[in-house]
């Protein structure tokens, strides 16, 4: 029993000691519990909604209106036509779209059925539905509590869903866990591994080689970025062969993002492990600073337009969330880079910040 209580002892003082792992045990729960808290959400909130009205009328302004107060809309464009949807839905900028047919309030007035299109974008299968079904609601109950001119109000909705019609939630979650997958390849398993062979000192042997340490550093996580690579065609056939997940883009634009996002994904496990004395802290800090971000504020499994705004803030950091952007982009909605450079940009400063900022941390931590 001694022996035990010194073993107790020794790892408890080893644990108090390390002010790092310290902070670690202590703020990771509470953190766990505020991301998970507000960032497990089903409801949705904020849905940008674009409206076609080819000739504005009382009705239509009624119906629009009653979207306006349901609290849930938010009109992000009003135009004549039905072709300028396809680039809102495109760039992500509606998630739903009203249509209302020509003459609606004159059909309407002579008791004729008038037609009002609802869509939707499906590539959040989720998401799509709850939309549908919000707007779906709003227009039955206008028609319930419209005073008909001529007998009953007859509008006639009909659903279309954008880039999933089926809704299949293998749509969703296949192209989010090739960001998942690399986040594990390239962070975690850098970030362990390089701290391993500082314990070991195996890492400081390499100073007295004629090698620089941006040299050694190319050198260790060269392999990594293969198997990352390696990882993004995996991903990519399997999605296609067993999940049978559309590829409508450009497959290598898909792969040039991968390899991006995988060089975003090294910089931070080598900066994790430069910044860490043992491969328990390396693991903690990666699994805090990587892994569930990815997991949580990328949009991987829950959307982002639910949570709080502080969160959404965060999220602009988590290179995540740009990577699952624009897989889903890529294979889903068939966009090319002219609709994606904005989040290909953010990913390329990303990398350069990144990469500056672990080069110049392992090149202190070599030097110590």
């Amino acid at each position: 029993m001694s022996a035990l209580a010194g073993l107790l002892r020794k790892e408890v003082y080893h644990i108090l000691r390390d002010r790092r792992t310290l902070i670690v045990i202590i703020v990771l729960p509470v953190l766990q519990v505020i991301i998970f808290g507000y960032a497990i959400r089903t409801d949705v909130d904020h849905v940008r909604l674009a409206i076609v009205d080819p000739a504005p009328d009382t009705v239509t302004l009624a119906i629009r209106a009653r979207f306006n107060a349901a609290g849930v809309f938010q009109d992000v464009a009003l135009v004549p036509r039905i072709e300028p949807l396809e680039d809102l839905f495109r760039r992500g900028a509606a998630q739903g779209a009203l249509v209302f047919e020509a003459g609606f309030a004159e059909r309407l007035a002579r008791g004729l059925p008038s037609g009002l299109l609802i869509i939707a974008d499906a590539t959040e299968p989720n998401t799509g539905s709850i939309v549908a079904s919000y707007a779906t609601a709003v227009i039955q109950g206008y028609q319930q509590e419209a005073p008909p001119s001529r007998g009953a109000v007859h509008i006639v909705p009909s659903v279309r869903m954008r880039f999933n019609p089926t809704r299949e939630s293998s749509n969703l979650f296949v192209p989010g866990l090739m960001a998942f997958v690399l986040t594990i390849i390239s962070s975690l398993m850098t970030a362990i591994s390089l701290t391993r062979e500082k314990e070991t000192g195996t890492l400081e042997a390499l100073l007295v080689s004629p090698l620089r340490p941006w040299q050694i550093i190319v050198g260790k996580v060269a392999p990594y970025l293969v198997v990352g690579f390696a990882s993004v065609v995996g991903v990519i056939f399997e999605a296609r062969l067993v999940f049978h997940v559309p590829l409508r883009g450009s497959l290598s634009l898909l792969l040039i993002e991968g390899i991006v996002f995988i060089l975003v994904s090294l910089s931070l496990g080598i900066l994790i492990s430069a910044r860490t004395s043992s491969q328990r802290v390396a693991m903690m800090g990666a699994l805090i600073g990587t892994m569930l971000p990815t997991m949580l504020l990328s949009g991987f499994i829950f959307p982002l337009e639910s949570m709080p705004w502080p969160l959404q803030a965060i999220s602009v950091v988590v290179p995540a969330r740009w990577f699952v952007l624009v897989a889903r982009s890529v294979m889903l909605k068939g966009v090319g880079l002219a609709y994606l450079w904005q989040p290909t940009l953010v990913l390329l400063v990303m990398a350069l910040v990144l990469l500056t900022a672990s080069t110049r941390a392992f090149h202190e931590r070599l030097d110590q």
